[in-house]
């Protein structure tokens, strides 16, 4: 048993997390139109802009089909009757043609180009608002790799078909219809021997689809599980290699890595194997063109004209169609990706503000918790139970008790990181419930035990609770937390930048920039989850003396393990096995000979044996 915080120990273990992203649990279900239909409604802002595309693609249709038949009339009427001037004139007419293709075409990829880019940001955008509002419970139990894949790569799968895709798919289907009528027109008969491979085609695509949705959709599974497998190990980089598992690490990325490969090389697979057949039916579709046609030709049935426009619009009519292919590739990716994104945007924060919530007056800072019980999710065992306890406006408690007691927990409920399972929390006799979590969080901060900074200067990292706050400011919250001395010998001072994960500081540090943040922002109630357990015996000393300077008239609840911390309390609550078991100031339980007696007395033999082995004394 140890005088430590307490740990939450009802998180989803990250393998098991991780392994949730590597399996489809969907993957035999059909299209879902629904997706379809949500993905389509982010090109709505910019409906003038894809306006101005579907414009342009018309324009380019048009000169698509007409170049054709331009080459049928210059054979029909101007070559084959010697006649060179009309023959410059439609020669004209071609090149003239070509232009309006390559303006029309440029328009529309500028157009789109621009489109995407929107669209791609909107996505995002939406993405990290609602991930800001999802509650600790999301986060505890999802990978932040596979987070980051949602944002990234999914987001990248549905952008490729809403800004390429659908303008695409429109100017394809315009083509092939436009193609099919020409042809028609030209000789009906000649036309239907052409297109006799039509229904192969359409057979193609119905088995390509079937197997393509399920492929594309295990894609983005695996391919999220690789990011997610990547991050958590860079984030534990310190870990793997204090314990010298880089081969076993480097094992399992590659097994996850080889599943990833795996499903892609099955998803493209389909893909080399469904374009081809698309190919091999289009040189068929000419090889009927070329044999029939040259057969009605020599009859007189048709011109020679007519069998080379022929020729042209097959060649032009399977490039539709592979287009087509492209996008339907594209599409059951983007519908994958669009599932999971979806997905996280659908999952509703366990902790909101409720529909009328009022804004949280300046506080007095009461604290009551009544009858609390609280789980973490509902398939995991209760970690408080029937805990009440007070805290009246100014005073410092302190919650001390075995690992994994609740103490941790109880921080959480108070700051509304979770809501109470059962009972209610109320500050000045209002329960949290009632209000917004901006309006109490602007007002209860908490501190926790594992000190986190932004990769930005020391003055941002301080300031980033009161972003408006001076540097005169800044710098005498510091002085208050003990900092100050320290910033100034770090190379740039205030303006030192904060490597990522805050490699350029000790944790002691670190914790001490935590301090000196939640001292700027100057809340009413101040919770501190063993803010001072990283920092050294002398520099805490100093820390106390400023701490005590800092709490005085301020509500405070302190979860620590030093006794120079909790015998200073004006109440304590001994926490174990989610319970309030001893309630009372530091020699008060001490004559008690409960559970806290025997803390301080398996802490104090823990101090007295470090002592001895740092002298050397027996």
């Amino acid at each position: 048993m140890s005088f430590s915080m307490g740990s939450t120990g009802q998180q989803m273990g990250p393998r098991s997390a991780l392994s949730q992203f590597g399996s489809s649990e969907h993957s035999e279900q059909p299209a879902n139109w629904k997706v379809v239909t949500r993905m389509l409604a982010y090109l709505r802002p910019y409906k003038w802009l894809m306006l101005g595309a579907f414009i342009c693609v018309l324009v380019e249709t048009g000169f698509t089909l007409l170049n054709p038949y331009l080459i049928k009339v210059s054979i029909d009427q101007y070559i084959s009757q010697k006649d060179l001037p009309g023959l410059g004139r439609i020669s004209i007419a071609i090149a003239l043609s070509f232009v309006g293709l390559y303006l029309s075409g440029t328009g529309q990829s500028y157009l789109l180009s621009w489109v995407s880019q929107k669209v791609l940001t909107d996505l995002r955008s939406q993405l990290y608002r609602h991930i800001l509002k999802l509650s600790l419970a999301y986060h505890d139990t999802n990978i932040v790799g596979v987070t980051v894949s949602r944002v990234i790569n999914d987001v990248a799968e549905i952008n490729e078909l809403l800004s390429q895709g659908v303008i695409t798919l429109f100017g394809d289907l315009l083509v092939l219809v436009g193609i099919i009528v020409i042809m028609l027109s030209m000789d009906a008969k000649l036309a239907l021997l052409t297109l006799i491979v039509v229904p192969m085609i359409v057979l193609a695509t119905a088995l390509f689809a079937k197997r393509a949705r399920s492929a594309f959709r295990e894609t983005r599974l695996k391919v999220a599980a690789v990011v997610g497998d990547l991050a958590e190990d860079l984030s534990g980089i310190r870990v793997i290699q204090a314990f010298a598992q880089e081969s076993a690490s480097q094992e399992r990325f590659e097994r996850v890595n080889r599943a990833s490969r795996n499903v892609t090389i099955r998803a493209v697979s389909l893909s080399f194997i469904f374009l081809p057949a698309v190919e091999f039916l289009g040189i068929l579709s000419m090889v009927i063109v070329l044999g029939f046609g040259g057969a009605m030709v020599e009859r007189g049935e048709v011109t020679l004209g007519v069998m080379v426009a022929f020729l042209a619009y097959v060649t032009r009519f399977f490039q539709p169609i592979q287009e087509i292919s492209r996008i339907f590739t594209t599409f059951q990716s983007a519908l994958a990706g669009g599932e999971q994104v979806f997905k996280l945007l659908d999952t509703s924060p366990d902790v909101a503000d409720r529909p009328g919530a009022r804004e949280l007056p300046p506080l007095r800072g009461r604290i009551e918790m009544e009858h609390v019980s609280f789980r973490y999710r509902e398939d995991l065992p209760e970690v408080l139970h029937d805990v009440s306890l007070g805290v009246e406006p100014g005073q410092t408690v302190a919650l001390v008790g075995p690992t994994g007691a609740g103490k941790t927990s109880i921080a959480k409920l108070v700051a509304r990181l979770y809501d109470v399972s059962a009972g209610s929390v109320k500050i000045d006799g209002v329960d949290l419930r009632e209000v917004t979590t901006r309006s109490l969080r602007s007002q209860v901060i908490l501190v926790p035990q594992d000190p986190f900074l932004f990769s930005t200067t020391i003055t941002e990292n301080i300031r980033f609770g009161r972003p408006d706050a001076s540097d005169q400011e800044v710098e005498a919250a510091a002085r208050l937390a003990y900092a100050h001395e320290f910033i100034l010998s770090l190379p740039d001072g205030y303006n030192t930048i904060v490597a990522e994960g805050a490699a350029n500081l000790s944790v002691g540090q670190r914790q001490l920039l935590c301090i000196a943040r939640a001292i700027l922002a100057d809340p009413r109630i101040l919770i501190l989850d063993e803010s001072t357990a990283n920092i050294d015996t002398v520099t805490e000393k100093s820390v106390q003396a400023a701490m005590r300077q800092l709490l005085r008239g301020r509500t405070a609840i302190i979860i620590a393990h030093r006794l120079s911390t909790v015998q200073s309390a004006e109440v304590i609550y001994v926490i174990d096995g989610g319970r309030v078991v001893e309630r009372g100031r530091h020699h008060e339980l001490l004559a008690r000979q409960g559970i806290y007696q025997d803390l301080v007395r398996r802490q104090f033999a823990a101090q007295t044996n470090s002592e001895k082995d740092r002298t050397g004394g027996g």
